[in-house]
């Protein structure tokens, strides 16, 4: 049996502290994506991979990877999203069973308008609140974490 860690009253009050922070920068963050450009976030995951990719497509499968989705929970997102315009599908000419997800000029508009809005709410309440020298460190323990935690598994 392994030994299991304990966490002191010091350690559970700075995890605590970034926890609230974290969740709740997140839902001031979507709020004001859907306040702005009438998206969710997670429309305006689908949508940034696709406008960002060279072709304004990208398989199905290579989407759900890149936003670390699975199958399901992504097609259904595409579904509500093609229902409002932003993204099209279309299957795959060469793979019977590939499904091609292609932004649409609706999706493109969304998505600039998204991008500059929250670029200026990621200044706002992150990065007008931080100096240089906390945004370096936060840089640095932001790596060590993710090296500590590895590829994710989707």
């Amino acid at each position: 049996m392994s030994e299991v860690s304990s966490v002191s009253a010091d350690e559970w009050a700075v995890w605590n502290a970034f926890y609230r922070m974290r969740r709740q920068l997140d839902l001031a963050l979507e709020r004001q994506l859907q306040h702005d450009a009438e998206i969710s976030r997670p429309d305006y995951e689908i949508l940034l991979a696709l406008f960002e990719s060279p072709e304004k497509q990208m398989r199905a499968r290579e989407l759900g990877a890149l936003v670390g989705w699975e199958k399901s929970r992504l097609s259904h997102q595409v579904t509500r999203m093609e229902a409002r315009g932003l993204v099209k599908r279309r299957e795959c000419d060469t793979d019977a069973r590939g499904t091609w997800i292609g932004i649409t000029p609706a999706g493109s508009r969304a998505t600039l308008g998204a991008m500059r809005d929250h670029a200026s709410s990621i200044r706002r309440f992150f990065f007008d609140v931080l100096t240089a020298d906390e945004m370096s460190v936060l840089k640095d323990i932001s790596g060590r974490v993710l090296t500590a935690l590895g590829p994710l598994d989707t």
